[in-house]
């Protein structure tokens, strides 16, 4: 006799969100399907920690940081001209328009990233200690943030993560505009948003409690799953 079970029915969430940590559960829900592949979550820190805390404790997945830093253009530095990503090894990830307007020269380029690369070691150091960073290769892989607006960061988060030859990519966020989910789903193998609501405006506008998330949470929430 075959045994028939039934799907897990998640509810539409409710905006706003109550905080984070809700919006972490909600979303772990919706990634459940991605059990049975132990995948390595990682969070874009400060404000997607949260989140993939609860998504690694309902998945019962290994929780860890990704961090992206931008290049900064030759006297504004608030200009991308691309990005590391961290990682086994970090990846860099140009944007090739702002590279050909621009034509920063090969010295700046390399100054700049080692100057980003110094920075990221800096705050991983200060959140993980010494512990290594993990290999990606072959595993399945999802990134999540508290939310998404351009997707600027997130873009260059999932081209540096492809570098690494995950067996899935996939991405994750309670919530993004409609229009920046489309841009980046080409990136990655599956996306998962909660709500995508319009018009957008801000993602702190779709949570009652957006305080900001610092250092000491990062760490003890990091400290936790690893327990």
């Amino acid at each position: 006799m075959v045994v028939m079970t039934r799907p897990q029915i998640v509810p539409e969430p409710t905006l706003p969100f109550h905080d984070r940590a809700e919006a972490g559960r909600l979303l772990a829900a919706r990634l459940a399907h991605l059990a049975a592949l132990h995948p390595i979550i990682l969070a874009l820190p400060r404000g997607g920690v949260p989140i993939g805390y609860e998504v690694a404790h309902a998945l019962g997945a290994e929780l860890n940081l990704l961090m992206v830093r931008k290049l900064g253009a030759p006297g504004h530095s608030e200009f991308a001209i691309g990005a590391v990503v961290d990682g086994e090894e970090p990846q860099v990830v140009f944007n090739e328009q702002a590279m050909s307007a621009i034509g920063p020269s090969r010295d700046y380029v390399e100054a700049e990233l080692a100057r980003q690369l110094t920075e990221m070691e800096r705050r991983r150091t200060a959140y993980l200690g010494t512990r290594g960073k993990p290999a990606l290769e072959g595993r399945t892989i999802i990134i999540v943030d508290d939310g998404i607006a351009t997707g600027s960061t997130v873009s260059a988060a999932l081209r540096g993560a492809r570098q690494s030859h995950p067996a899935r990519l996939v991405l994750a966020a309670p919530v993004a505009p409609p229009d920046t989910v489309d841009a980046l789903r080409p990136l990655c193998d599956e996306i998962v948003v909660l709500a995508t609501p319009e018009p957008f405006i801000a993602v702190g506008r779709f949570y009652r409690d957006f305080r900001q998330v610092d250092d000491r949470e990062v760490i003890e929430l990091l400290d936790s799953a690893r327990s």
